[in-house]
């Protein structure tokens, strides 16, 4: 590993690591701008986040809008040991697995009992997992036999947690599949919808939101496969009276750009009378969809993400997640949100453990990552969009909505992320989530079918991850027909991820900012450089990335005194600097090149 034998007066640091210190006596001034009071809590999970229809899938024909048979699936049974192992070598803690639960689809499963969907309200031949047929149920495509889906899910559970892996799974709470009918709920459970009054168009207790006296219009413009004819396609859907459009459309004609393949949950508010809240009493969806979570918590999943958690009332989620976890003690709630001004509201009333941080750190990383931008991008986020709760944001650079880094329509060269990755990992103590075929550079060439060719991985069609499939190697999950180039940057990811997951300065230490000390400084441009600390008492870590895409400088990195007083240690000592992140030969000297797109994480240690 590289070594910097540097003199303090350049760079050091130290901190504290107790936990919940009644008194922090070691904390830099709260008049210093380049820290923050925040206490960081040691919540650095790493998460590793796969689409499980696609992750497994051995089939390279990708013919848009293929069926199943042409283009493949990817089952439970395919996330091997030797997947899980893999998986697990690069720092992973938890593994979400993505579009598990029973969803509208345009594959036929009638001779598994499973009632088929029309294909005028179904998006992709797959369907999308965000729609719900079945709340109790698992996606039959997953299974190898059909009729075994749910213990075939229940065996990918022991089978991650023997690997010492947690489960994370869907949870969408505020809309399902217009299709919706559970044919696998318990005994006792009565379905949505089907105790509503449908005469009038809200009341509290209704699971739905009604339309009294129209008929839902399908999107006259809506051509669900292309050129191909899809199940039942005839324009129309029989649905008498409409009900309310998941985004908050109550209209029974929403458009070919609404979630018109979905309808919206009522949790008690009257939208369409000043959005008044009846939560007098608990509603009746609130006790259904509490009912659902344990359902699954039963199953020994250790956590939820929750899709557009802020389209539902915060009144349900802070009702519902101590419901659950007094049931499941240590089950984590993380919440898909993107109102940065409700983010504390949600983790404080709403009592969610973690929330995305997209409108933040993820969109100002893009801006960097694409050329634009600056790293005052970044400042702001921790002295202002999550100050005091950043141990609480799930930082990421890609998922399942968003672009891949690699695309043409995002950074094109996935090394781009490799300095934006490395903020995204260390930049606080809170969870960092990974999109499998991320590590190996997956662009998303191609029109799958219903999303056509914009950037991301088709979560609606039967599809084949090209780079991805180089590593899966038809099951051997060894990586052998990754380029040179791929298989750098699939160490690159493991090694900071491991780092993270590892480095206790990293996961539970505090934060400091050296912009400032550094803006006058020969060779650091502070529109591309960014370099900050992390440090409890144990241990010291300096972090500094490089975005520029093709300069390389030459900074000497300076530690102002109130970092140093702050850190304890002493300013005339000589510290060494460890790179974690670069496995070559030790090598000592003063000065610190940082070729573009480059990325340290130094320890420091005295000499």
């Amino acid at each position: 590993m590289k070594q910097l034998l540097l003199a303090g007066s350049l760079l050091a640091l130290a901190a504290f690591a107790l936990p919940n210190p009644p008194v922090d006596k070691k904390r830099p001034a709260a008049q210093d701008p380049n820290t923050t009071a925040e206490v960081p809590q040691d919540n650095k999970l790493v998460i590793y986040q796969m689409m499980t229809r696609l992750f497994g899938n051995k089939v390279a024909l990708n013919k848009p809008y293929g069926t199943i048979t042409e283009n493949g699936c990817g089952k439970f049974n395919d996330i091997t040991d030797k997947a899980l192992e893999e998986i697990k070598k690069l720092g992973v803690s938890h593994v979400w697995y993505t579009g598990v639960i029973e969803h509208a689809t345009m594959t036929d499963y009638t001779a598994a009992g499973i009632p088929a969907d029309d294909a005028d309200v179904v998006k992709g031949r797959a369907g999308s997992p965000y729609a719900i047929k079945d709340y109790y149920d698992v996606a039959p495509d997953l299974a190898v036999v059909v009729k075994n889906r749910m213990p075939e899910y229940e065996a990918l559970i022991k089978r991650t947690h023997d690997h010492g892996l947690k489960v994370i799974m869907d949870f969408i709470p505020n809309h399902v599949a217009r299709s919706y009918k559970s044919d696998a709920k318990p005994q006792g459970v009565v379905d949505l919808g089907a105790a509503d009054d449908k005469t009038k168009a809200f009341v509290p207790n209704n699971n739905f939101y009604y339309l009294p006296g129209k008929s839902f219009v399908v999107p006259a413009n809506y051509n669900p496969l292309g050129p191909l004819k899809g199940p039942r396609e005839d324009g129309k859907y029989s649905e008498m009276p409409a009900k309310a459009t998941g985004n908050d459309v109550f209209s029974e004609a929403p458009s070919v750009n609404d979630w018109f393949e979905t309808v919206k949950l009522n949790y008690g508010v009257d939208y369409q009378n000043g959005r008044k809240t009846h939560f007098e009493t608990v509603p009746d969806t609130w006790k259904k969809m509490r009912d659902i979570l344990l359902f699954w918590a039963g199953k020994n999943v250790d956590g939820f993400r929750c899709d557009m958690a802020e389209m539902v009332p915060v009144e349900f989620w802070a009702w519902v997640i101590p419901e659950v976890k007094k049931v499941k003690p240590g089950i984590i709630f993380m919440g898909e949100a993107y109102n940065a001004k409700e983010y504390k509201t949600y983790l404080d009333k709403g009592k969610f453990d973690f929330l995305y941080d997209k409108v933040g750190l993820y969109d100002g990383l893009r801006r960097l990552m694409t050329g634009g931008g600056n790293t005052e991008d970044i400042t702001k986020v921790w002295k202002e969009e999550s100050n005091g709760f950043s141990s609480r944001m799930l930082r990421f650079l890609e998922n399942h909505d968003e672009q891949r880094i690699a695309s043409k329509d995002f950074a094109t060269d996935p090394k781009r992320a490799i300095p934006a990755m490395t903020v995204t990992a260390t930049l606080a103590s809170g969870p960092v989530m990974l999109y499998f075929g991320q590590e190996v550079g997956e662009p998303a060439h191609g029109a799958e079918g219903f999303s056509s060719e914009d950037g991301r991985t088709s979560i609606f069609d039967y599809w084949g991850v090209p780079e991805h499939q180089k590593w899966l190697n038809q099951g051997k999950f060894d990586g052998a027909k990754l380029s040179p180039e791929q298989k750098s940057l699939r160490e690159f990811y493991g090694r900071l991820l491991t780092v993270t997951s590892q480095n206790e300065a990293l996961r539970k230490g505090r934060f400091y900012e050296l912009q400032d000390a550094n803006n006058l400084g020969k060779e650091y441009d502070q529109r591309r450089i960014y370099s900050y600390l992390r440090y409890t008492d144990k241990q010291q870590v300096l972090v500094v990335v490089n975005f520029s895409t093709d300069k390389t400088y030459r900074p000497t990195i300076t530690i102002p005194a109130e970092a140093m007083k702050a850190m304890g240690l002493s300013p005339t000592k000589f510290y060494t600097y460890t790179d974690l992140l670069d496995t070559d030969e030790p090598r000592n000297g003063l000065s610190l090149t940082l070729a573009p797109l480059s990325a340290y994480i130094f320890e420091i240690k005295p000499r």
